[in-house]
């Protein structure tokens, strides 16, 4: 891969897109763009064609996407849909009409089935019914894997879909409305903390079994799909490592210095029961993480202390 290659990053303001604009420039990538929501409307398919015409990047990175747990995506379940099917088809099919040669299209593990077998392999997406909860993102995600595999098939272009497990990492959304279980959790426990060391009370029965991954290290996974021809339509991100919510409860409650109670509520939904990832595939090939999860969720919390201050300002 050419160092001076033009390189779309869309989301690029994002964690994931952040991240992975980060590390390729500490890796010598000179040529990159990125388009805030208001330079560009990705919902807007005449605007993402005109772009493409105009700017003619060799390699998009859709790292773009409506995302939020289980009380956004339930309250939410049109836009969760819609906006993400549009953001994601047309930045695909506006590729394809400019020749774009190399796509890289992010998802997520919700797009198996809910009670798939763990460790989830590639191979069981559409082998059964999707978690009810998040069925609506992961709908929007699976056409998108779905257009870039028809894209390989039918023009033999190196349209790959990468598949992450739970990201977490600094410039996380720590809104707790709309942000996922760990940066809640850190929010929560930090906040608990500033109180007295109040109680926290946490959704669900703290049961579950998650996997999570930090961004840098997602960031390095889809560098080297872009720096590679992957072999398959379709790769799974991870650690291949989980644990309980409850146990990442304890761990970011020791990190953040909180002592007080932990309250489960469980008429909270728990959500998937397990969702391991089988990350066998990209260790064949010559990917692996790098940081655990102590290390990064300390990362997590140092940056979310650094700016604390204008998080203020959006979400609290």
């Amino acid at each position: 891969m050419q160092k001076n290659a033009k390189i779309y990053i869309a989301g690029h303001n994002g964690m994931v897109g952040s991240a992975i604009w980060r590390i390729l420039q500490s890796k010598g990538y000179t040529n990159l763009i990125g388009k805030s929501s208001k330079e560009l409307d990705l919902k807007n398919q005449q605007a993402v064609l005109d772009f493409m015409a105009t700017e003619k990047p060799d390699i998009i990175i859709d790292a773009a996407a409506r995302v939020g747990g289980i009380l956004a995506n339930n309250d939410y379940p049109y836009q969760f849909l819609m906006e993400n099917m549009l953001i994601q088809n047309n930045l695909i099919d506006a590729s394809l009409k400019n020749n774009v040669d190399k796509f890289i299209f992010l998802g997520s593990s919700c797009i198996y089935p809910k009670f798939a077998p763990q460790p989830l392999k590639e191979e069981y997406l559409l082998t059964d019914t999707l978690e009810p909860t998040n069925e609506w993102y992961a709908v929007a995600k699976i056409t998108g894997v779905k257009a870039c595999q028809a894209i390989r098939k039918q023009f033999s272009k190196d349209y790959v879909s990468l598949m992450p497990t739970n990201l977490y990492g600094t410039h996380d959304n720590f809104d707790l409305n709309t942000s996922h279980v760990l940066p809640a959790m850190i929010r929560k426990f930090n906040e608990a903390k500033e109180n007295g060391n109040a109680p926290v009370t946490l959704w669900g029965s703290g049961t579950p079994m998650r996997e999570f991954l930090f961004v840098d290290d997602m960031a390095e996974g889809v560098i080297f799909a872009l720096e590679n021809t992957l072999p398959e339509y379709l790769y799974n991100i991870g650690t291949g490592e989980d644990l309980t919510i409850k146990h990442l409860a304890e761990t970011i409650q020791k990190i953040t210095g909180h002592t007080g109670e932990i309250i489960w509520d469980s008429t909270k939904p728990d959500g998937t029961p397990r969702k391991l990832m089988d990350v066998s595939k990209m260790h064949d090939l010559g990917w692996k993480h790098k940081v655990d999860l102590e290390a990064g969720i300390q990362k997590t919390y140092d940056w979310f202390l650094e700016n604390i201050d204008s998080l203020k300002k959006i979400t609290i």
